[in-house]
């Protein structure tokens, strides 16, 4: 049980957040965050810990100087693969074969450089050393994967995300040459929908996702989606056979 609902004031003039038990890792139910979406505090990174929050639409996100922050934010950014866009200047360079792909070639180089990423409005990273080390336990338990985009040989961008079952969490992507990150959208989505994730998390809302056909949808809703969807058999061949360099449909 989640230790008497405990609450604890964390930041001035905020409301009391749930403190979590270091001995469970059994989460409050989401109705309780607050309206920014902030559920609790604490806790740990384990494999179990994580796997138990996005089974349930819980997210860590948090600075250095701070504790570990649980969220689930609502209204949920998500992209359903259906409602995909792609411009179709993006589509040119993705078929004249101007990237490759793959996938979990190189996970930690992926997080390592979406750490180093510039970003409009954001001072240092959210993905701490800490936070590096528990999605590599992820990965490594094959939970917590990449795609990398190649150009010329060299690595030219990419994303990592969690995948529970068939419902896919994006965490982060970065780009080194134009273009990249927007093409590892392009190139994973269709995919994903094509072994029946029904949607891919996007957390929080952001003008790029919007682009891509991102939309805002009630917790409730999204919910109701993954509880089913995190069930579902692992995408294991997905993940797992695709270690080799492979071109765009």
């Amino acid at each position: 049980m989640v230790k008497k609902l405990q609450r604890r004031n964390l930041f001035p003039d905020a409301m009391p957040i749930i403190w979590l038990d270091e001995n469970s890792i059994e989460f409050p139910p989401v109705r309780l965050a607050d309206p920014e979406g902030l559920l609790a505090a604490g806790g740990d990174l384990s494999v179990a810990r994580l796997t138990e929050a996005y089974r349930n639409g819980i997210f860590p996100w948090y600075g250095p100087d701070t504790p570990i922050l649980w969220w689930s934010t609502n209204p949920r950014c998500v992209l359903f693969p259906e409602k995909l866009h792609v411009p179709a200047s993006l589509k040119k360079i993705i078929r004249s074969q101007k990237f490759s792909f793959s996938v979990n070639k190189c996970f930690a180089k992926v997080m390592l450089h979406c750490a180093a990423a510039k970003r409009p409005d954001q001072q240092g990273t959210w993905i701490t050393q800490d936070m590096f080390e528990a999605y590599v336990a992820m990965h490594r338990a094959g939970k917590a994967h990449s795609v990398e985009v190649w150009q010329d040989g060299k690595l030219a961008g990419g994303l990592y995300g969690v995948a529970i079952g068939r419902a896919f969490f994006g965490e982060s992507m970065f780009y080194l040459r134009p273009d990249a990150s927007k093409a590892a959208i392009a190139w994973l989505v269709p995919r994903l929908g094509e072994l029946g994730f029904p949607l891919i998390d996007c957390q929080q809302e952001t003008p790029h996702m919007m682009r891509f056909g991102a939309e805002l949808v009630d917790r409730a809703l999204f919910l109701k989606i993954i509880s089913s969807a995190v069930d579902r058999e692992d995408a294991v061949d997905f993940w797992h056979s695709q270690v080799q360099l492979v071109q765009p449909l």
